[in-house]
């Protein structure tokens, strides 16, 4: 358990690899690699691919997938120990079933109230399932915001049944079908399946309908560096699409959703996976979406990971997505932009504003104190081009748009927008002035049911080419 993320921030240089990886220029100024198309001209007015809700069978599942953010390492203590609602979690009537296949059928599988921890804590790294809870996952902080959710909106009693099989450390070829199985390591995907198999019977059984919500994401940290994660995420996304669809017979898409990491590389080196992250969402119009950035959470001491409250409140907010996007069919975009354009040295950048208005939120600290100083009156915003940084004098919320105005009239036309992306220094800072950090925030009236503290949607962390 010492090793965690945090190695995988220090190797993901080698696993992935700069060289025949992600290149600079292609994040740092992404319209070297695609001629700029990295936004839609209107990204409102994108082809949906849900219409209306989807499920509302008696169990909902629920399928939690990713690495150590997503199975609470280093959270301390859990918290939610008790289940006010009716959601559910499977229990396997034992402390290990071995390694996969799993038995789907075995007489010892029942259903109990979804409390954290999901499991015995894990004694051991790495920990593939079912010893690989570490701590408060996100999970019962979700179930019990959307089940709080439907109850203010008096939409009946909403029962979610929780999977979760993430690995801590492990990148996305650990996590998915084609992962090689062994003792410690490659479980996730087959666990999903005979979670998802073992629960169907279980509810025939007690006379109740099933089928799967949503697959939840959250991971990147090991694969941070990866040219190919985009498409890695979709390949997964269909997989699990195509595999539990054969179980369950339920015909809709389940929407994956995902957030973004903010932590690794700890190094300058440029964060191809976090802006997939956002990218996909785009990419991907209702089948895959992006719940936020998580700089805005409270971490542990090592800023890789989240206290118990960050992934309650993390868990909050995938909750509050789900509610819109699952249970009332409602297209859900984040807090990202939509347009740039520049006249002289004025830079307006317009967003998708989930709950208007937009404001800044002073608690997080101001980025660029320390270092790339000609951003430091940015609040998260970086304007740069090949010929260095370009001095940011002023930034101004205008209705859903922020104006950046720069010192000076930049001299090329080879200027990029990025927001939250460059660190100021060698490390993890997960939270902190010196990591990928913004201060811009709408005005989401949601409170999170456990943690009692707003939801407001933080601007994604994203990079993109003006005019």
């Amino acid at each position: 358990m010492c090793l965690l993320a945090l190695v995988a921030c220090r190797r993901n240089r080698e696993s992935t690899g700069v060289a025949g990886g992600a290149r600079a220029s292609d994040v740092l100024y992404p319209h070297a690699a695609d001629g700029g198309r990295w936004l839609p001209p209107a990204l409102e007015a994108r082809p949906q691919a849900f219409a209306g809700p989807m499920g509302g069978w008696d169990w909902n599942g629920i399928v939690g997938t990713g690495q150590s953010l997503g199975v609470g390492a280093h959270g301390g203590r859990p918290t939610l120990t008790s289940q006010p609602f009716h959601n559910l979690k499977l229990s396997l009537g034992r402390d290990s079933v071995g390694m996969p296949p799993y038995d789907p059928n075995d007489s010892a599988l029942s259903v109990v109230p979804l409390v954290e921890p999901i499991r015995p804590l894990a004694t051991r790294y790495p920990g593939a399932y079912p010893a690989n809870i570490y701590g408060e996952t996100p999970h019962t902080a979700m179930a019990n915001q959307i089940s709080s959710l439907c109850a203010r909106d008096v939409c009946g009693q909403y029962v979610s049944v929780h999977t979760v099989v993430g690995e801590s450390g492990q990148g996305m070829q650990v996590i998915n079908k084609a992962a090689g199985v062994t003792a410690t390591r490659g479980h996730a995907y087959a666990a999903t399946l005979f979670e998802v198999a073992a629960l169907k019977r279980l509810a025939a059984a007690a006379g109740k309908t099933y089928g799967v919500g949503a697959i939840v994401l959250t991971h990147g940290e090991t694969d941070g560096l990866s040219d190919h994660y985009e498409s890695d995420l979709v390949e997964l996304y269909r997989d699990y699409n195509a595999d539990i669809a054969a179980i369950t017979g339920q015909s809709t898409k389940i929407p994956l959703l995902l957030t973004q990491q903010q932590t690794c590389p700890g190094d300058g080196s440029p964060p191809a996976a976090l802006i997939a992250q956002w990218k996909i969402g785009v990419d991907q119009p209702g089948e895959i979406v992006c719940a936020g950035p998580k700089y805005q959470y409270p971490y542990a001491p090592d800023h890789v990971h989240l206290l118990a409250t960050g992934y309650d409140r993390l868990g909050e907010k995938y909750g509050e997505v789900y509610y819109e996007k699952v249970v009332l069919g409602r297209d859900w975009q984040p807090l990202q932009p939509v347009a740039l354009q520049r006249t002289g040295r004025v830079i307006a950048v317009a967003f998708h504003v989930p709950s208007p208005p937009l404001a800044w939120d002073d608690s997080l600290p101001a980025p660029h104190q320390a270092a790339h100083k000609a951003w430091s009156r940015g609040r998260g915003f970086e304007v740069d081009s090949r010929n260095g940084e370009w001095t940011i004098d002023s930034v101004a919320i205008q209705g859903n748009s922020v104006v950046i105005v720069l010192a000076d009239d930049p001299t090329t036309k080879d200027v990029v927008v990025r927001y939250a992306v460059t660190q100021d220094g060698e490390g993890a800072f997960g939270g902190l002035a010196l990591g990928r950090i913004g201060q811009l925030r709408d005005s989401d009236p949601v409170v999170g049911f456990a943690t009692r503290t707003p939801q407001y949607n933080y601007a994604v962390s994203f990079v993109a080419p003006v005019n």
